[in-house]
């Protein structure tokens, strides 16, 4: 039994790992996908075009600076390799764990923390975004990063009941 928990939670860490990766991948080598909209989001453009009387409200909010949209951008991708490095880590050490190679409570350990850091990412994006009003213009961001949130508490919720069950 224990095996077989511990293999499924390898399974639920590596499924964040593979979509991390991509992600951030696609991000390191093709940044201007994504680059654009956290200068869009970070400038306010769309709320500015949209929603003229919201956006004199928050205007001070906004950064137009390029150098440091870039930095921005640059930041979020490196805790994205981060993360998904740290994932990598727990799902090897997981099913290590499940073939009986290694301790399963260090192996969860670190799937709960990567996964932490997973769920850190899109809770940033949400608290963020929220900074931004990116709800004005960027509803599809805003409800994929609330999904990728609750994606990373269910993970989190299942390698703590490990704990409990292990």
């Amino acid at each position: 039994m224990e095996a077989v928990i511990l293999w499924v939670l390898a399974a639920m860490v590596l499924l964040p790992a593979l979509w991390l990766t991509i992600g951030a991948l696609e991000n390191l080598f093709h940044p201007a996908i994504n680059e654009t909209f956290t200068t869009e989001v970070m400038d306010m453009a769309r709320l500015r075009a949209d929603y003229p009387e919201a956006y004199d409200l928050v205007a001070y909010r906004r950064v137009t600076n390029p150098a440091l949209t870039r930095a921005a951008f640059r930041l979020v991708v490196g805790w994205e390799i981060l993360s998904a490095l740290a994932l990598w880590i727990a799902v090897i050490g997981l099913f290590l764990a499940a073939l009986g190679l290694s301790d399963p409570g260090a192996a969860m350990i670190r799937g709960l923390v990567a996964s932490a850091m997973f769920t850190a990412t899109w809770c940033g994006f949400l608290v963020v975004g929220n900074w931004y009003c990116y709800w004005f213009g960027h509803e599809g961001a805003q409800v994929t990063h609330f999904h990728m949130t609750l994606w990373g508490f269910a993970v989190m919720i299942l390698l703590m009941l490990g704990f409990l069950v292990l």
